[in-house]
């Protein structure tokens, strides 16, 4: 029988229990998304280190103290995030230094970097600033390369105590270039990844397991394998809780699996759809352009958020307006007026229309209803096409995705990316033209 237990494999140190503590008014208040436990809570698991549990707080002392006591007293290692700035209701580190018994003592080294940090930005450093200068006697200092707030770390009675900023592009290198590290010194994590992790797309979950079972029920209970579904992909986590299994036999495996698994196999890894696109496009030193309309600049944002994508990204165009489609993409009015802005022949039309004018070799399209104030009898809401425009010809795809319409932009540009990324693994592989799945439009 083969085990599907959700989570990672624990470490030799998997005795020890990892607590997270976010701190913040604005996360109780679902002002702020809490994508610390996300970010977190992965780094952790692949190193092997399942956090035992996360809980959000209030900015108060009483809360901060009545929920550290409570995580000290169980907890081997405890991360907290938030509440190390400079105003009034940023107190966690008085807080938590007093319930330690700990001395907080100025550094001057801090206040040096606080100083050079504002006036590298043309700003005055206001007083308030030098509370974020204090750090514990018997603690170390983690620098914070992109802010004003350092991190704090304290070792005592055998636990560890690691407190960050609550900003994430502060916290997030921190955690991974000086917290992994420090927790790696300990024996705390393990030294490689804890699992094999493959990202399929285009496939769903119940339908995934069905088609690799066969090799998994080969391996019995010494494999474990666990799913996780996103949004139009579903993640596989291969790995040997017992050792039963090394690393190579783990590897083959997965190796197998992707074999099995031909295009519906997007990467090892956590690699978005976009990044997996961009790595394509370049190894076949082919560039894209994309032109959107409901999907708003989401399908270009994908890309940009790459770097090294200019290598290859054109760019994009958003033509909302039947105006800006005529203007900018050059698609015919009477096209638009005998089929409809949200067509097939309007979509291909984009597509090719935006490859020509930013000189790319391939163009992606999008066009649809979102709702809930548009839409038709012919085409309801949520009715998507999709073209694509490619060396070796252009074809359009029709899609239903009724729900929030949020919701409908992301699965219209995540399917409209694995669209992309497929036709570029059949060209890649000398096999151009259009999948069964699609619809040619000439």
């Amino acid at each position: 029988m083969v085990s599907s237990n959700p989570s990672p494999p624990l470490s030799p140190s998997s005795s020890k229990r990892f607590e997270l503590i976010t701190l913040g008014d604005e996360l109780l208040l679902g002002l702020t998304a809490n994508g610390h436990l996300t970010y977190i809570g992965a780094q952790l698991g692949r190193r092997g280190v399942q956090l035992a549990r996360n809980v959000t707080i209030t900015d108060e002392a009483e809360a901060i103290v009545r929920q550290f006591k409570e995580s000290w007293e169980q907890a081997d290692v405890i991360i907290t995030t938030g509440g190390l700035g400079p105003t009034c209701d940023d107190r966690t580190r008085e807080v938590i230094a007093g319930v330690l018994g700990e001395e907080l003592v100025l550094d001057q080294d801090i206040v040096a970097d606080i100083e050079e940090r504002f006036n590298r930005m043309g700003r005055k450093m206001t007083d308030n600033n030098l509370k974020q200068a204090y750090k514990f006697q018997g603690g170390d200092v983690l620098p914070n390369a992109n802010g004003t707030a350092p991190g704090l770390w304290v070792e005592k009675g055998g636990k560890i105590l690691c407190m960050l900023p609550g900003p994430p592009n502060e916290l997030q290198p921190m955690f991974t270039d000086q917290v992994l590290p420090k927790l790696a010194e300990r024996g705390l994590l393990l030294d490689h990844e804890a699992y094999v992790q493959l990202r399929t797309s285009g496939i769903g979950e119940s339908a995934l397991e069905t088609r690799l079972q066969p090799i998994f029920d080969r391996h019995g209970e010494s494999l474990n394998i666990a799913f996780c579904a996103h949004q139009g992909q579903v993640d596989v986590r291969l790995n040997s809780p017992e050792g039963e299994l090394t690393e190579e036999q783990v590897r083959a495996t997965a190796e197998e699996c992707a074999a099995l698994l031909g295009e519906d196999f997007m990467c090892y890894g956590d690699d978005s759809m976009a990044k997996v696109c961009v790595d394509l496009l370049r190894a076949q030193e082919k560039s894209l352009a994309v032109a959107e309309t409901f999907s708003g600049g989401r399908l270009a944002t994908a890309f940009t958020d790459i770097c090294g994508a200019s290598k290859c990204f054109s760019g994009g165009v958003v033509c909302y307006s039947n105006e800006a489609k005529m203007t900018l993409l050059d698609c015919p009015e009477c096209l638009i007026s005998q089929h409809g802005a949200v067509s097939p022949e309007c979509a291909v039309a984009l597509a090719t229309g935006v490859s020509e004018t930013l000189a790319a070799d391939y163009g992606m399209a999008i066009a649809g209803f979102t709702g809930p104030c548009s839409g038709s009898k012919a085409n309801p809401i949520g009715t998507i096409y999709v073209a694509l425009h490619a060396p070796h010809g252009v074809w359009s795809k029709k899609l239903n995705y009724p729900g929030p319409r949020r919701t409908v932009m992301v699965r219209a540009v995540n399917t409209a990316l694995d669209w992309l990324r497929r036709e570029l693994v059949r060209a890649q592989s000398g096999r151009s033209g259009p999948s069964h799945r699609l619809t040619s439009m000439y």
